[in-house]
C-alpha cells in the first residue's frame, strides 16, 4: 500500500484515540478543596458567598447552600465559568483538568465532595433515565476502555460541558453527537 494511502487509513484511529485519550485520573485532589459543610484542610479556607476568589479563578454563581444540595443549574453555572481552562491529565485546578478532575473540582466548590476516579463518580448519587435528565447531572461515557471512562457536566437541553484532551480546552459538547452518543453509557445525579 502506498505510504499516502496508509496515512490517510490510520489518521482518523489516531485522531479517536488522541480525541478519546487522557481521562485517566492520578489521584490529584485540588486545593485548596473545598469539602461539604465549607470545611478546607488546614491553611486553605473555603469558598463561601462573598468572598474574593483567588486570581484566576472564576467567581461561582450562586451561594453554598449548607445542609442542602446544591442546584444544577448553580453547578452548571460554575461549569461553564471554567470554559477554556485548559486539559491536563491528572489535573484539578483551573490551570488544568481531566475530566474526572473537574467534575470533582465543580462539586466541591458546590460543598460536595467527590471521588477522584470517573468510575467512583459514576457510583454517586442516583441514575438519571436520559430523558429526564437536568443541569448538574453527571453524563458517563465509555471512551478509552469498557464501562465508564469519561465524564461531563450536563448544563441542559443537549449540552455538557466537559475536559476533553483533543482542543485542550474545557468546553460544551452536544450529547446527540454521533462521537458522544455512541459512547454514552449512563447519567448519575448526585445532588
Amino acid at each position: 500500500m502506498r505510504p499516502d494511502r496508509l496515512i490517510r487509513r490510520l489518521l482518523p484511529a489516531v485522531a479517536m484515540v488522541v480525541f478519546a485519550a487522557g481521562c485517566a485520573s492520578s489521584g490529584a485532589v485540588p486545593r485548596p478543596f473545598p469539602t461539604p459543610g465549607g470545611a478546607a484542610p488546614a491553611g486553605a479556607p473555603a469558598p463561601t458567598p462573598g468572598t474574593p476568589v483567588p486570581a484566576g479563578e472564576p467567581e461561582y454563581p450562586g451561594p453554598v447552600r449548607p445542609g442542602g444540595p446544591p442546584d444544577g443549574y448553580a453547578l452548571s453555572g460554575t461549569a461553564l465559568a471554567l470554559r477554556g481552562a485548559p486539559y491536563r491529565n491528572g489535573g484539578a485546578t483551573p490551570e488544568g483538568f481531566d475530566c474526572s478532575g473537574f467534575v470533582q473540582y465543580v462539586f466541591a466548590r458546590h460543598g460536595l465532595a467527590m471521588p477522584r476516579e470517573t468510575r467512583d463518580q459514576f457510583r454517586v448519587g442516583r441514575s438519571v433515565k436520559r430523558d429526564d435528565l437536568a443541569p448538574g447531572d453527571l453524563v458517563f461515557f465509555s471512551t478509552t476502555a469498557p464501562g465508564a471512562s469519561h465524564v461531563g457536566i450536563l448544563i441542559g437541553g443537549d449540552q455538557f460541558v466537559h475536559a476533553p484532551s483533543s482542543r485542550g480546552v474545557v468546553r460544551v459538547e452536544r450529547l446527540s453527537s454521533e462521537y458522544w452518543n455512541r459512547r454514552f453509557i449512563g447519567a448519575r445525579r448526585p445532588r
